[in-house]
């Protein structure tokens, strides 16, 4: 294993990109982009979210990234480093991925169940009267709530076992096979869709920009999607910035991994959206799109008993890398902060994921953890831990991240950084970006999601 000082490193800028990209790509790439394509206007959204990506999400990429590396330590941490008066900062930043991972393990074991399912030749169940299967397999009335916590188990153990590796031999080594072979599955299922017939309508509103649906919105909704996507304020990327050498271009990187996050949900959205539209299935079918809509229309497609486990095998991949980001950023936490060996602390965040991924599976329905909850979206604990992390947590911790690098310990600190190992062009566009243009578009998010 590489590193710096005593601290893990990535072998290197192919072993960075490929971990980071594999971070940030997943369900909000597969699931949410595909849904929010939809519900905004199809191509107009796809211009504006390409747009914003490679402006608004790549600064605040680079910035957190260059703070992790400046200061070689994960976001609590790192922000005590630069100053201690402001340590708190780093509180805030830490408790997202927390609320974020036990869900993203939950709907893996959702996947892991469709996997399972479509694998050994029942689509049919998964698509029967109307699809209501999932509804009655995540409340418990069609198996029992011995099932879901099954599932989601399991994928939490894969998870952990795969963060146990370590940074090199555990996290790179996953995203160099899984990364491609992410790439290559979607590929595949794309070229075969486009030879259906009827596909080419759903593919022209898609892809073709219709500016009579573009409204404020579209715009709310596209920085939004972002936000979810490249695991902006989560901790993940300060903590993989930490891990990355001294002689790695960030700016460089930073456009590479937002590129390819963003190359992913647009195929994701080519992958899906053509084909639900092709089956009249609209937006209003929201978290049902993967799991309610997609295996009907599998089921009615010519060669879908094939392509479903392959596309389920695709969405495991993704959520996988996603969900292993998130638990090396919480295992991270704990031993940056307290000094605690690498085993305790990934202790502990096993533990944090059975205990409130377990208080999610038991609140749907009319679980024994059912109760009303603020913003839960229909789906319980889930759904209120999601909301509260992306609609709330999130944006106050980047509002806060951009103000404190921006005017507090001023954003040449990081500029410096940067520019060690990059010409870095695009310096005076990412001051202007985290002074000025993030915290407002931001605060804009925030207030939406709050009266939303």
């Amino acid at each position: 294993m590489s590193e710096t000082g005593e601290r893990a490193t990535f072998s290197g800028k192919l072993g960075f990109i490929l971990a980071t990209s594999a971070s940030a790509v997943g369900l909000g790439n597969l699931w949410r982009f595909p849904y929010e394509t939809s519900h905004y206007g199809g191509g107009i959204f796809v211009l504006i979210y390409v747009i914003l990506a490679f402006t608004f999400g790549i600064c605040l990429m680079m910035m957190e990234i260059s703070l992790g590396r400046k200061t070689r330590k994960s976001s609590i941490a790192a922000f005590g480093e630069l100053s201690q008066k402001h340590k708190s900062i780093g509180y805030l930043a830490a408790i997202a991925p927390f609320l974020i991972l036990p869900t993203y393990c939950v709907i893996g074991g959702w996947v892991l169940k469709w996997l399972f399912e479509t694998t050994t030749g029942n689509l049919s169940l998964l698509a029967k009267n109307g699809g209501d299967y999932w509804w009655q397999f995540v409340t418990g009335s069609e198996v029992g709530f011995g099932e879901p916590s099954f599932w989601f188990i399991v994928f939490g153990f894969i998870c952990i076992l795969c963060i146990i590796g370590g940074v090199e031999k555990g996290i790179e080594k996953l995203s160099r096979i899984l990364m491609p072979v992410l790439l290559i599955l979607i590929v595949g299922i794309i070229c075969y869709e486009m030879t259906l017939p009827g596909i080419w309508d759903g593919v022209v509103y898609y892809l073709r920009p219709d500016m009579s649906a573009l409204t404020p919105n579209t715009f709310l909704g596209a920085v939004s999607q972002i936000f979810y996507s490249m695991s902006i304020s989560m901790g993940v990327l300060v903590t993989y910035g930490s891990y990355t050498k001294n002689d790695v271009d960030i700016e460089e990187s930073s456009i590479s991994i937002g590129a390819i996050d963003t190359l992913v949900a647009v195929m994701a959205g080519l992958m899906i959206i053509p084909v639900a539209f092709m089956f009249n299935f609209s937006d209003e079918q929201g978290m049902g799109l993967m799991f309610v809509a997609l295996p009907q229309v599998f089921a009615e497609m010519t060669g879908g008993a094939i392509l479903a486990p392959l596309f389920y095998l695709l969405v495991l991949f993704a959520a996988l890398t996603s969900a292993v980001s998130m638990a090396e950023a919480c295992a991270s936490i704990f031993t940056d902060g307290t000094k605690m060996d690498r085993g305790k602390s990934i202790m502990i965040t096993a533990s944090f994921i059975i205990i409130l991924g377990m208080v999610c599976v038991l609140s749907f329905g009319n679980g024994p953890l059912a109760v009303n909850l603020p913003f839960d979206q229909g789906v319980g604990w889930l759904g209120f831990f999601d909301s509260l992390a992306n609609s709330i947590i999130m944006p106050i911790s980047a509002i806060v991240t951009c103000i404190f690098i921006g005017y507090v310990v001023k954003i040449t600190v990081l500029e410096d950084d940067i520019k060690q190992s990059s010409p870095f062009r695009t310096r005076r566009i990412f001051g202007f970006m985290i002074k000025y243009v993030c915290p407002i578009l931001l605060t804009i998010i925030l207030i939406a999601g709050i009266i939303g």
